[in-house]
């Protein structure tokens, strides 16, 4: 292995006694650049492109109490060409991240905790919690765009050295959500935010030459929580969720959430550069929806997948943890405690109405599928299993809608993987053709690798293992850039 360590973030030490500090959630402050790793197996020779999973990594904690949602943004990326493999991670230095290595402490109270508590102003929805651009990340225009759970600015990182560019300039006032889309066969980058004032929700679409092309509003009847989009090909779809912040708590400063159980889950549709009076929304029943799947068009209906919880507000789990609170923070980052279940929606664009129902009665969450497919109908789509009571994926599933069946593949005792996007095959046919690729913390090992699964013999396990030159976070979510095309965009 050809690893070197480019630097050692000064930290506050990680609180041992924190789940979400300690284990397979311990922080990074190593930054490598590393090749020529250590490799069970053989890398493919097929496979151009990069991987790149965002990371909630704390270097000073949160005032209070710290929810895992409140750590510092981490890239770890590995790129893939000719059979070779280069990993780098780095804390993306954004402006609180700045501001909290001045001061050697944390100055933002978390999302689990009383925003008076925090020293200086915030961002997003909430008002006062920390930017940490920690989420989520898509490669767009050639570039990393990494974002914050409740709306940021968005941080612009190189795929391939993880060189560091700021805040992306077209973001509006009210930042972006956490989950913006990259529609590969346009290059556009579709997204949305919500704030606490009127009209609440916002959409616009950023062309493939990174300018901001077309922005609305989408008025809902008050302050919202949604975490997610879709699209297809002409349309793109947002969610009006019955689970927001309380009104009375929000008028008092706190941001206590509440589940509406009788009031309907509703959906808004708009074409892509559309007006707000062509919005058609739809009705369907009560849930919370973190994450969604694909969508696409099928004659009058719009079909829509996603990860519909039977338990939006579970309660609280037992944790032998001196703050109380501990065991509520637990349960909603928790799968097996709010129930997700892979979901489909059709929403007739002619009659207005919605037919609904789960397609998987197992607990499942972090759908990816082929990128090269999105927005038209797909027929595989991959989900992660989760390690009951922790935030922690397990295993993946192999869904095939044509045939119902499925598959699934542990990733082993004592290890836990990322969001695993496909990567397809060079001069792929098939839609399944391709690998998921996901980063693995190894417990047992005590050490983290790389794995690809050949898609086409799912059960087999990982065609090669790459060894990572220190053990990394568990973490979340995660993007495939494609090799060619990501090159192409930067050349140009």
């Amino acid at each position: 292995m050809s690893a070197i360590k480019i630097n050692t973030i000064p930290h506050t030490p990680p609180d041992p006694r924190h789940p979400y500090m300690s284990g397979a959630w311990t922080p990074n402050f190593d930054e490598y650049d590393a090749d020529k790793m250590e490799v069970i197996g053989e890398i493919p020779s097929d496979i151009d492109g990069v991987y790149v999973r965002n990371t909630e990594n704390p270097v000073h904690g949160s005032i209070g109490l710290y929810h895992p949602f409140d750590g510092d943004g981490m890239i770890h990326a590995i790129s893939f060409r000719d059979g070779q493999a280069a990993y780098h991670n780095r804390l993306v230095r954004t402006k609180a991240f700045a501001a909290e290595a001045e001061a050697g402490k944390a100055l933002w109270a978390g999302i689990a905790e009383n925003p008076r508590l925090s020293t200086r102003p915030g961002w997003g929805a909430h008002g006062s919690v920390k930017d940490s651009s920690s989420t989520d990340v898509v490669v767009h225009a050639g570039k990393i765009l990494s974002t914050f759970y409740q709306c940021g600015e968005g941080y612009r990182l190189d795929p391939y050295t993880l060189e560091q560019f700021g805040t992306e300039s077209w973001v509006p006032l009210d930042g972006i959500s956490a989950h913006p889309k990259v529609d590969e066969a346009t290059g556009e980058l579709l997204f949305f935010n919500y704030s606490t004032h009127a009209p609440y929700m916002h959409y616009g679409v950023v062309g493939p030459d990174n300018k901001l092309k077309h922005y609305i509003p989408i008025p809902l009847p008050g302050p919202r929580l949604p975490h997610d989009m879709a699209y297809t090909r002409k349309y793109s779809i947002f969610a009006d969720l019955p689970l927001f912040w309380d009104p009375e708590a929000l008028a008092k400063g706190r941001h206590a959430t509440r589940f509406h159980r009788d009031m309907p889950t509703r959906f808004a549709i708009v074409p892509r550069y559309g007006s707000p009076d062509q919005i058609k929304w739809f009705e369907a029943d009560p849930t919370y929806v973190l994450h969604w799947m694909n969508a696409w068009e099928e004659g009058d209906e719009v079909v829509l997948d996603g990860y519909f919880q039977e338990q939006p507000v579970p309660g609280a789990l037992e944790v032998n943890h001196p703050d109380p609170r501990m065991g509520h923070l637990m349960a909603f980052v928790d799968e097996n405690s709010f129930k997700p279940k892979l979901h489909r929606w059709r929403f007739n664009m002619k009659t207005g109405t919605c037919t609904e129902g789960h397609l998987d009665d197992r607990i499942l969450e972090f759908g990816t599928f082929n990128q090269e497919r999105a927005g038209t109908k797909t027929r595989y789509a991959y989900s992660t299993t989760t390690e009951p009571g922790w935030f922690l994926f397990n295993g993946a599933v192999k869904h095939d809608h044509e045939t119902g069946q499925s598959q699934s593949l542990s990733f082993g005792e004592g290890r836990y993987g990322s969001e695993s996007p496909f990567a397809p095959r060079i001069g792929a046919v098939e839609e399944d053709d391709g690998y998921l690729v996901s980063f693995i913390t190894d417990m047992v090992e005590d050490r983290s690798e790389c794995v690809l699964i050949d898609c086409q013999n799912f059960e087999a396990g990982p065609v090669c293992r790459i060894i990572l030159p220190h053990r990394i976070s568990s973490g979340t979510h995660a993007a495939w850039a494609d090799g060619p095309r990501l090159r192409a965009a930067q050349a140009g």
